[in-house]
């Protein structure tokens, strides 16, 4: 890998991670385009281990959510009469939620870092999912908020997230769409969604490293650089990314699914790409 390759892959995994347009199925295709072996353990290595820059950009830009919700959850923990706030709850209902994906991911590690890196799972999964986003615009109701969050609830979002290892679905996809269709307002449902993402990331992040600077590796000056870009384009979508879902439906984005689909099957049809990224 080289260090534009680096940086063009931290802009894209900015960009995408937190839109529902499935950050690894660009990060697949980009790097299938760039002519890297996309089923490479240490390119896959790469990809999850940037995403500690979009981490580090959503913790910050969610700094005082976070840091009610850490406070309230550890005064709940050692005093039972601070467990009546609201937050407490609320914390609780994140870690919840946050299980699904690390059971999954953890179960299903070598199949989802093995014949689901494939660009045909990409965009099979790019418009079956497009199809579940435009059900749940077309079913949303949206009169539960925040406060009307249970366990169920973060149970099924937590769940639904688990499928956003199936690359081209979509973390941001699968959250908002499961709360739209749980009746959940759409900036309420992006926000709890964003939250499940953070240790969701984190953990991949985490169990990626060593693969990501051993030896023959991407190495860590590249991925030192694909994170920094990540972190700074990532701050700056996120952050529209919740204006705007405050105010528009995301049936947009499954247009673009569709088109970028289209585009991905012709490639791969063409035998420009191979489904392992290879260009013939």
């Amino acid at each position: 890998m080289t260090l534009i390759q680096a940086v063009i892959l931290g802009i894209v995994e900015g960009l995408t991670e937190f839109l529902p347009v499935s950050s690894t199925g660009h990060q697949t295709i980009v790097a299938g385009l760039m002519g890297l072996q996309i089923d490479d353990p240490s390119i896959t290595a790469f990809i999850a281990v940037i995403q500690v820059g979009a981490i580090a950009a959503l913790v910050l830009y969610l700094r005082k959510d976070i840091a009610r919700l850490l406070l309230a959850w550890f005064r709940g923990l050692f005093n039972a009469a601070n467990r009546t706030d609201p937050s407490y709850r609320e914390a609780w209902l994140v870690i919840i939620g946050s299980l699904p994906i690390a059971i999954v991911g953890l179960a299903a590690k070598n199949l989802i870092e093995g014949p689901l890196r494939s660009l045909w799972v990409v965009a099979i999964a790019l418009i079956a999912w497009g199809f579940v986003m435009l059900v749940a615009e077309a079913l949303a109701k949206q009169n539960r908020h925040e406060k009307d969050i249970g366990l169920k609830d973060a149970l099924i979002i937590g769940g639904t997230q688990a499928l956003a290892l199936i690359p081209g679905v979509s973390r941001s996809g699968a959250t908002i769409s499961a709360g739209l269709l749980l009746g959940i307002d759409r900036v309420t449902a992006a926000r709890f969604g964003f939250l499940l993402g953070i240790p969701a990331l984190a953990g991949a992040a985490v169990l990626e490293i060593p693969a990501a600077v051993k030896t023959g590796g991407v190495g860590i000056g590249l991925t030192l650089v694909g994170t920094a870009v990540s972190f700074v384009v990532a701050y700056f979508t996120v952050a529209w990314m919740l204006r705007f879902v405050g105010k528009h439906s995301i049936r947009v984005f499954v247009w673009y699914r569709f088109a970028l689909a289209a585009v991905l099957i012709v490639m791969l049809t063409t035998g420009f790409l191979t489904a392992t990224g290879v260009r013939t």
